[in-house]
């Protein structure tokens, strides 16, 4: 299979980047022009607006023509309610008198001589109730230019990183438990152009067809490898059921139960390693089953290595649990740990206690003598017990059931909870 590097940045003629910018360039843009024609009105609507309150006032007075505008050259000639502020020789400046509607500019002359320039407003300036509704109309409007600009921003970035969305729900509808041959097409990274979004897309399209390939030939390994190795076990396994029913002396029936003993650990193994290999399994990860055959049978396969030990084995049927999940999973863990247990528990060590509560399976083996501690791990982790236990973990972690190990001085207890 193929496959195509992506290309460089630098290559991209619209990156995501650019594209991302030339939106929010647009939309700052549109903004500022938008405030820049509002703020243009308001200046020339206040223009119009005074000079024609002052035409207003001078045609209200017609024919006599009032002069808004005065220069005083003494104090004494300013209006009566301006004499005592100019007494106190104000500086240069400009100087406004809302209270008398006056506006006034000080103008310093010659020898520190003050001449004044009078503004009267009277009937010019907006009463108080205009410039409220001045003020909410300008409200309304800087509110207006907000919300456009806002639904004019998130339209603009909307579009921009359309592409994003698109592909990240294209991703979201892939179901990654249940993967099929054909989901890799559901990208279809061509529409994406040649950009980061299109480069992104081109590698989760290519990554899932590995997938998907690689799915294929594990239903197609896990499929012939149990017809091919199981063969063999079952030919090996009907002709030890025909050299049973043949005159043998007792040192061929010993050889002949140690071939049959381990034709039955090879045959779970195969399982085992079998059922840890498939990724999916039709369904088989839901079924219900009762816990107390499987691990009575498990006791029987196992018997046959305490044979030689002298040492008791205590069953302790506190309930029958039905649990949910794979049957031959569940007989593999406890195989191996039955077997585990049988195997590492010395002569004179014991019993080993196997009890069965309601939610948990627990093997128990009693350390004694102190010949025997240089036997026992130091560490209660599955890979101080061989492969077996780790392969245990393995399965637990694909049904959802727990596993723990804990080993002290006196006794190694392994825990299979649901």
């Amino acid at each position: 299979m193929g496959l195509n590097k992506p290309q460089p940045l630098k290559m991209y003629r619209h990156s995501l980047r650019k594209r991302v910018a030339i939106a929010f360039a647009i939309c700052v843009a549109v903004l500022s022009l938008a405030w820049g024609f509002a703020f243009f009105a308001a200046i020339r609507l206040s223009e119009d607006r005074v000079l024609t309150q002052q035409l207003q006032v001078a045609a209200n007075s017609y024919p006599v023509i009032p002069a808004n505008l005065r220069g005083y050259d003494t104090v004494t000639s300013l209006p009566t309610s301006l004499q005592a502020w100019a007494q106190s020789n104000p500086a240069e400046g400009l100087y406004e008198f809302e209270a008398e509607e006056l506006h006034v500019a000080v103008i310093a002359g010659d020898n520190q001589q003050r001449a004044f320039v009078v503004f009267d407003v009277a009937g010019i300036e907006a009463a108080s109730s205009e410039d409220w509704w001045l003020l909410l109309v300008i409200s309304a409007v800087v509110g207006t230019l907000g919300v456009l600009g806002f639904g004019l921003g998130v339209l603009v970035m909307r579009q921009a990183v359309a592409p994003v969305a698109q592909l990240a729900t294209e991703v979201a509808e892939i179901d990654v438990q249940h993967l099929s041959a054909e989901d890799y097409k559901r990208i279809e990274s061509s529409r994406f152009g040649d950009d980061e979004v299109g480069v992104l897309a081109a590698t989760i399209e290519r990554t899932l067809e590995r997938i998907s390939a690689f799915v294929t030939r594990e239903r197609y390994f896990t499929s012939s490898a149990s017809h091919e190795l199981r063969t063999p076990i079952t030919v090996i396994t009907g002709a030890l059921e025909l050299l049973e029913h043949s005159e043998l002396s007792s040192s061929d029936r010993k050889a002949l139960d140690r071939v049959r003993r381990a034709t039955l650990d090879m045959k779970t193994t195969i399982d085992m390693f079998l059922c840890l290999a498939r990724e999916t399994d039709d369904g088989l990860y839901h079924q219900q089953f009762f816990v107390t055959p499987l691990v009575s049978n498990a006791i029987d396969q196992q018997r046959h290595l305490l044979s030689r030990k002298q040492i008791d084995v205590d069953v302790d049927h506190l309930a029958n649990p039905s649990i949910s999940g794979h049957p031959q999973a569940f007989a593999i863990a406890v195989n191996n740990l039955v077997r585990n247990a049988f195997e590492h528990t010395l002569t004179g060590q014991g019993p080993i206690t196997i009890r069965i509560k309601e939610h948990e399976l627990l093997i128990t083996n009693q350390l004694g003598g102190e010949a025997d501690e240089q036997h026992m791990p130091t560490e209660a982790s599955p890979q101080g017990y061989g492969l077996g236990l780790g392969i245990v973990q393995r399965l637990c972690e694909r049904n959802g059931w727990s596993f723990s190990l804990h080993a002290d001085e006196k006794r190694v207890v392994a825990r299979l909870s649901w």
